[in-house]
């Protein structure tokens, strides 16, 4: 595609006359510059792409997206924000990708994982060619690839949409964070629904308040447009339970799809029956009532499945067909993931890195625990502060015996973290151990018969980071070789 061709697509920038470039790819990362590419300089939080231009131009560029105008010797557009310019760009080079298939996007603190892998297996189960982008990883179709952020760059999104498109994906169901949101990474991207899960405490770090961070996810609402397409509608799928839906309501021209257990909605779940090895409840929908049975377990999957069923339900899926996959999905990996070594006592393994998410683990595992409830719990480093005494004041609350712990600790020395977490519960009250491979090997130790672990915080990630190191690390590998140690089978 010429640059000209390209900018016509853009209508904020400085006026441009000159060369007119064939553009062959489109790039953020100078280091993946190769001849003919657009290099678009962004400004990060520790890095200016400003700065790498010449080193781009050496590698290839054939022209440069800048905030300001710059010394060298290939065209620069100069446009006011690199970042918004750069989903424009991306949408028109890939060819608008997400015009071309049914996009559904999931935001919430808790539950977009469990919630999109539901949705992509309904819709798999039925027999469509599916993607999925969010936090464990990007699946087109049979094939995953490896994912760095819950939401990609927009730059990476729209060329995951054009592979999707190429591969013949006809369904998406992708994880919205509320930092993509914020930073326009999902501008362009055309969703037919929009899932809201719930609204408790994360990120305020960034995001400052709890009303900033609703807010920044309403933008995934607001963003749906306001024009009514009977051949595309849009759907906004709300949590009728939780009080940021009546914000949602107001911010979108969609059609709002209501579900919930505990207020009257659209999509409803009714005498919940639960065991440690799954789920039964009454699906009360528009299209008639139905004794659902899962091997997901917890009200808090309830709730992702009510979602799931919702978004589905609107994107065209039978309710037979919905029930019929609901019935074999087994779960998702590092979402109350079991570890089984033949032991006398469970080992969970789960995601939980909120004070919310934390407590609906626990109360789940409450439900069915006859002995002691253990839990490995810790903070991430560089993240927001205020939620660490929580989430040790729930861990106490909920678990007999309470181990705090490392978690990706990042910048931030281990011990800070952890004192940050004491400051919120009575000292006597849990376990304090900084290295989180002995933290889960001491809880292993000490479990009796009967017993629940649960290994809080890491879930599926195989990493952990230490300072400015990426170790490899995996809550689920570390608990099966203590396991096989106490035993003497390792």
């Amino acid at each position: 595609m010429r640059l000209q061709t390209l900018l016509s697509y853009l209508h904020d920038f400085t006026a441009y006359v000159g060369e007119n470039p064939d553009i062959t790819s489109i790039e953020m990362d100078s280091r993946q510059v190769k001849k003919g590419a657009l290099f678009i300089c962004i400004k990060g939080f520790t890095v200016d792409g400003h700065d790498f231009a010449r080193q781009a131009v050496e590698n290839g560029a054939a022209a440069i997206i800048a905030e300001r105008p710059l010394d060298v010797d290939v065209p620069v557009v100069v446009v006011r924000n690199s970042r918004r310019a750069m989903a424009v760009l991306a949408d028109a080079f890939y060819g608008q990708p997400t015009h071309k298939l049914h996009l559904i996007g999931v935001t919430g603190t808790n539950g977009k994982t469990t919630t999109t892998h539901i949705i992509e297996h309904i819709a798999r189960k039925a027999k469509k060619k599916t993607g999925l982008i969010g936090t464990v990883n990007v699946k087109i179709g049979d094939h995953t690839y490896p994912t760095q952020n819950t939401t990609p760059e927009s730059l990476l999104l729209q060329r995951i949409f054009k592979q999707m498109v190429d591969e013949g994906v006809e369904i998406a169901a992708m994880e919205v964070s509320s930092h993509a949101l914020h930073m326009g990474r999902v501008h362009g991207c055309d969703y037919d629904v929009a899932v809201f899960t719930n609204l408790t405490q994360d990120h305020l770090d960034y995001h400052g308040t709890m009303e900033e961070y609703r807010n920044a996810k309403g933008l995934l609402f607001a963003q749906l447009g306001n024009r009514y397409d009977h051949k595309r509608p849009k759907f906004a799928v709300l949590n009728n339970d939780d009080p940021a839906s009546q914000y949602y309501k107001h911010m979108t021209a969609a059609t709002v799809i209501t579900y919930g257990v505990e207020t009257d909605s659209d999509i409803m779940a009714k005498q919940i029956e639960m065991t440690p090895n799954g789920m039964a409840f009454d699906l009360v929908t528009p299209y008639g009532m139905v004794r659902v049975q899962t091997k997901l377990i917890g009200l808090f999957n309830v709730y992702n499945l009510l979602a799931a069923v919702a978004a589905c339900l609107v994107s065209g899926f039978s309710l037979p067909a919905i029930v019929e996959a609901i019935a074999d999905m087994t779960g998702v990996a590092g979402r109350f993931e079991t570890v089984d070594e033949g032991q006398n006592f469970i080992v969970i393994v789960d995601y939980a890195h909120t004070p919310d998410s934390l407590k609906n683990a626990l109360q789940t595992i409450r439900q069915f625990a006859k002995k002691k409830v253990y839990v490995v719990v810790g903070c991430g480093g560089d993240r927001d502060r205020t939620k660490r005494p929580l989430m040790a004041q729930t861990a106490v609350k909920y678990a007999d015996v309470a181990i705090f712990t490392s978690d990706n600790p990042r910048s931030e020395p281990p011990e800070q973290i952890l004192r940050d977490m004491e400051a919120g519960v009575a000292q006597g009250h849990y376990v304090t151990i900084v290295d989180r491979k002995e933290a889960i090997h001491y809880a292993i130790e000490q479990a009796q018969e009967g017993d629940i672990i649960l290994i809080a915080g890491k879930g599926h990630e195989t990493y952990q980071i230490i300072g400015d190191r990426i170790m490899e690390f995996d809550d689920r590998a570390v608990a099966r070789k203590a396991i096989k140690e106490r035993r003497g089978t390792c």
